[in-house]
């Protein structure tokens, strides 16, 4: 149980122990943000006998990642077994003395450098005037005298360089930093989660700290070279070329929880072993770039195609224990797990807990049994027509999308392939999401179908955004198309890549968007249905419209 003790340290303890490493800052907490000027007025606060606040540490001997150097100032590392004291309140004051009283130039993060050792006692100050100043111009040769030299040079020196009259006031000043009691608490026998909520109190105007925040702590081990932030971007500079670096760091977290515990919420993940949590690291990162590579060839080239991030975890899971290519009735049954997902809003809610269900499955499959799914699918061209309005942050769009990634998309004018990207999928708006039937062109022309309606899946392709901004633009169909029948002796195999088939049929030649409409709709039923194994679960979806399609996931 976490306990509270009395954490006074008098000036010399307090600069001794950050200098010997045993006061160090959290990888958690803000970089150093205050100017010289808010340093010296904190000098300035201690000269006049004023409390500057209580430093709370956390006294542990467990190894976090820290922010190694106090200010960017080289400090050692403590010894293996000693305790910190981890700062949870009190960094820009503990950074701000020690950088003041050691005369230390600090590094910004933008690579500003101040120099701390321009900081002066003017001995001139009375009354409410500020003893403790950074600029000198003006002031009397002899009448101000540095911070450090105050503190550290030899009193033979200083009565030899500064006029008698300052005398009695130097001494006066170095005697009240030297006897200044710093308060502080030291919180003992608490564990990482209950440090980081104490530090989410006590910092109330700032964000709480994610999960992977405080395991980027509590996993540092530099003895196993080991710094999960460091790894994880590793990760996602690998994953870069195969555009799948939009990954989360949560999901990785789930799934190395899931490979050592078969549990992933927040709880057991903060309770992971750090030595166990390790070992897994590279099996997970296996997993991951399996599974990525699954996706990709089954024909879903970029992650925010995905319908759900966390779609990773599952397949990342199966390829732990599977690390060859699924073939046969193992592919049949990961891919009937895949759609099942996507269309079925299966992470829409409660996804720690599905995740561990769904484990379940991905043992099943592993031994080629059909998994029993206790939620239906609905595919339906009903269901399609009414759950259809376009946006990209929706599940079953995203799912949608895929489908038409996986036909390869090929150019209107050149029947040459779709280029899809990360950088244009973020946004419904995007010129790469092209209406077949332009909106401009149906509030023009026909007026009597609703917005949804036009701005369904069903009318949208997935173009060059080139073409769409300087060629199709507010046209209509039969224009357009007639255009790149001309241009393109493939017109009718081109389309087929969007499941768009005989252009009379769907209406094209005639604008005919009720005929288009209704037919991809119906293309788009069937292209679910060749994916999806057939269960009894599998009744029509009620009340569709109460489904929440998105997905939370703590980073």
């Amino acid at each position: 149980m976490a306990t509270l003790e009395n954490g006074d340290k008098k000036y010399t303890t307090l600069l001794n122990e950050i200098e010997t490493g045993q006061i160090k800052i959290p990888q958690f907490q803000r970089q150093f943000v205050w100017e010289l000027g808010l340093s010296a007025r904190l000098i300035d606060s201690i000269l006049k006998g004023y409390p500057i606040g209580t430093f709370i540490y956390w006294r542990t001997n467990e190894r976090l990642r820290s922010v190694r150097n106090v200010g960017n100032i080289e400090l050692p590392e403590p010894k293996d077994g000693e305790f910190v004291n981890y700062v949870l309140d009190g960094q820009q004051r503990i950074t701000s003395l020690f950088a003041a009283l050691k005369g230390e130039t600090i590094e910004r993060d933008n690579g500003k450098k101040e120099d701390y050792s321009k900081i002066y006692i003017d001995l001139n100050a009375e009354g409410d005037e500020n003893i403790v100043i950074v600029d000198t111009e003006g002031k009397p040769e002899g009448a101000t005298i540095r911070l450090t030299d105050l503190m550290f040079e030899k009193g033979k020196v200083i009565y030899n360089t500064y006029p008698e009259q300052y005398h009695d006031k130097i001494d006066q000043y170095k005697e009240i930093i030297q006897g200044y009691q710093f308060k502080g608490i030291n919180l003992k026998h608490a564990e990482i989660d209950v440090a980081t909520e104490v530090f989410t109190r006590l910092n109330v105007g700032g964000k709480d700290l994610s999960l992977f925040e405080i395991m980027v702590a509590k996993t540092y081990d530099p003895s196993r070279d080991f710094d999960l932030y460091d790894k994880f971007q590793e990760l996602l500079e690998d994953l870069e070329p195969t555009k799948y670096d939009t990954i989360s760091s949560a999901n990785v977290l789930q799934l190395i929880s899931l490979l050592i515990s078969r549990e992933c919420k927040r709880k057991t993940i903060l309770k992971l072993d750090k030595s166990e949590f390790i070992d897994k690291w590279d099996d997970a990162v296996s997993g991951i770039k399996s599974s990525v590579d699954f996706f990709r060839s089954y024909g879903i080239p970029v992650s925010r195609l995905l319908p759900y991030n966390s779609l990773i975890v599952p397949f990342a899971y199966f390829f732990h224990y599977h690390p060859n290519n699924p073939t046969g009735e193992k592919l049949r049954l990961l891919i009937d797990f895949f759609w099942r997902v996507s269309i079925g809003f299966r992470y829409s809610s409660s996804v720690e807990s599905k995740l561990v269900q769904d484990i379940d499955k991905m043992d099943k499959i592993l031994k080629e049994e059909q998994p029993k799914y206790e939620w239906g699918v609905d595919y339906s061209p009903e269901f399609i027509r009414n759950r259809g309005y376009f946006g990209t942050g929706r599940s079953f769009i995203k799912a949608i999308l895929c489908l038409y990634a996986m036909q390869k998309p090929k150019s209107f004018d050149n029947h040459l392939n779709v280029n899809i990207d990360n950088s244009w999928l973020k946004i419904a708006t995007s010129k790469n999401y092209h209406h077949f039937f332009p909106k401009a062109y149906m509030r023009k022309n026909q007026p009597q179908w609703e917005g949804w309606q036009v701005n369904h899946i069903a009318n949208i392709t997935i173009v060059d955004g080139f073409l769409n901004k300087n060629k199709i633009r507010a046209k209509a169909p039969s224009n357009y198309m007639e255009t790149f029948k001309n241009q393109n002796p493939q017109i009718d195999e081109t389309m087929k890549t969007h499941l768009i088939g005989d252009l009379d049929m769907f209406g094209i030649w005639d604008n005919d968007y009720t005929s288009f409409y209704e037919n991809r709709i119906k293309a788009i039923s069937d292209e679910l249905g060749k994916r999806v194994i057939d269960q009894k679960s599998d009744e029509p979806l009620e009340h569709y419209e109460d489904i929440e399609e998105t997905e939370v996931v703590e980073n």
